[in-house]
């Protein structure tokens, strides 16, 4: 067999359909003796009969040791230069009670961007006072509700919440710390809805208004004004971007060192993982070195104090840690005209789930790695994981090469679902979001249950109750 013409570029024609690379699958994953995939000691059938498909599944210890690893990482880099830095675990990745308490474990912070987010880390155990809120849209009531509990500090988005978040610290009586988010500018490499840092989107404030608002800030007394927030988008590779944010933040940073104190400045997070063998991550410690870096250089060169820094990984502490099991279905081959000459197949894998567990190939055309549960020695052909979805963009794995004896019943694993697939999940079609399980040491316990009928219609005003017994 060869590569098929339908494939793009970046996806190579295997040598082994079974295979699993490390970089791209949790800590744990193995492939049993017998050839089955197995994490964190428990094997893909006996997940899917415990817990059903799909299902999320969570490389427990795969999760904290990441966490710590950044905390690592961060902290000895800007210990030689100095300073400290801080590290916030972005919520939004994958949040529930249990991913809070397992950050806090870890010293690490936790950032959130909704009250609902809020409510979970704090639900979790976590030190309000270790909590950063963030948030373009945040309500008058998420605002005071934060400013209750004591949040350590609260993220501007524009210049009308500079006096919103001061009237709410104002009514409870205390000083909100606070810091500013800056568009920088920085045009990321990435998807575009992504790129969190270009003029025309919604976040932070422009650069060229950021002295202003810090000053507005400053005349507030209920405020304190702790520094610049800066972040440029997610799923990045080209550290290019990161740089020249620091630089611009620093420049902005360095003017207000001039007319009274900037304690912090935050770089943000956004740096990718690979989802599958084309992508090349960065290793953490290496963020960590160029950021110190930047920092140390540019503070040198403006002849100011080096701050405090903060950062804000999500999707690498969680993403690799996940993988989503489907339970497949409907197998159809297609023939498609590959060229003016040649025509070839490519092979529709339905699976049990879709769009409304993981959102992200619809929305950002993101690619995945997939295997099948069980080994196959059977010839390798194209395939597109697609949903059950009524949409023709329910696409889970838009390419891969999977076994050619994949058929109905085979459970197939999605690699690389911790981040952003859970958050993203919906009930598109009245279909219930998955259960969420967390694995480690031969051992599964649920993180959050999975949705069934009854959950859905719980909502629905309309459903009429069932006449009581004897009446």
């Amino acid at each position: 067999m060869s590569e098929n013409p339908l494939a793009p570029q970046r996806l190579r024609f295997p040598t082994d359909a079974s295979a699993l690379t490390a970089r791209i699958w949790p800590a744990s994953a193995t492939r049993t003796d017998d050839g089955e995939l197995a994490v964190g000691g428990l094997t893909a059938s006996d997940l899917a009969a415990r817990f059903g498909t799909p299902l999320y599944v969570v490389d427990e210890r795969d999760v904290q040791s990441r966490a710590v690893r950044v905390r690592n990482a961060f902290t000895e880099a800007f210990e030689r230069i100095g300073t400290r830095a801080h590290v916030y675990y972005a919520g939004k990745a994958f949040l529930t009670t249990q991913v809070a308490a397992w950050m806090a474990e870890a010293d690490l912070r936790v950032d959130v961007c909704t009250g609902g987010e809020l409510a979970v880390a704090l639900a979790g155990g976590v030190d309000p006072a270790l909590l950063g809120f963030h948030g373009n849209d945040k309500s008058d009531a998420e605002i005071a509700r934060a400013v209750e509990v004591g949040i350590g500090t609260i993220v501007l988005d524009s210049h009308e919440e500079i006096q919103r978040v001061s009237r709410a610290a104002a009514d409870a009586g205390v000083v909100q710390r606070v810091r500013i988010r800056i568009n920088s500018g920085v045009h990321a490499s990435t998807h575009e809805y992504l790129a969190t840092a270009r003029e025309d989107q919604k976040f932070g404030i422009p650069l060229t208004e950021a002295v202003a608002a810090a000053e507005s800030v400053r005349a507030e007394p209920s405020l304190a004004f702790v520094g610049l927030h800066s972040h440029i988008g997610s799923q990045i590779f080209d550290e290019s971007g990161f740089r020249e944010a620091a630089r611009r933040l620093m420049d902005v940073h360095a003017t207000l060192v001039a007319s009274g104190p900037v304690p912090e400045l935050n770089l943000g997070g956004g740096w990718g993982i690979d989802y599958t063998e084309a992508d090349s991550a960065f290793a953490p410690e290496d963020v960590a070195e160029a950021l110190a870096t930047i920092v140390a250089e540019a503070c040198a060169e403006r002849d100011i104090p080096v701050p405090e820094i903060a950062v804000e990984p999500g999707r690498y502490i969680v993403g690799p840690a996940g993988i989503t099991l489907y339970r497949v279905g409907t197998i159809k081959p297609v023939t498609l005209e590959a060229s003016a000459s040649e025509s070839a197949t490519r092979t529709y894998v339905s699976v049990d789930g879709g769009m409304s567990d993981n959102a992200r190939p619809a929305l950002y055309g993101a690619d995945y790695t997939a295997r099948l549960a069980r080994t196959s020695d059977a010839p390798a052909v194209l395939s597109r994981v697609v949903g059950k979805h009524c949409e023709s963009g329910d696409i889970v794995v838009n390419d891969e090469y999977l076994p050619g004896d994949v058929r109905r019943g085979d459970l197939l694993a999605v690699a690389a679902t911790g981040a952003y697939c859970w958050s993203l999940a919906s009930n598109y079609n009245h279909v219930g979001r998955p259960p969420v399980v967390a694995v480690a040491d031969g051992a599964a316990r649920i993180l959050v249950r999975g949705e069934s009928i009854d959950d859905l219609l719980a909502r629905d005003t309309g459903v009429v109750p069932e006449p009581s017994a004897g009446r």
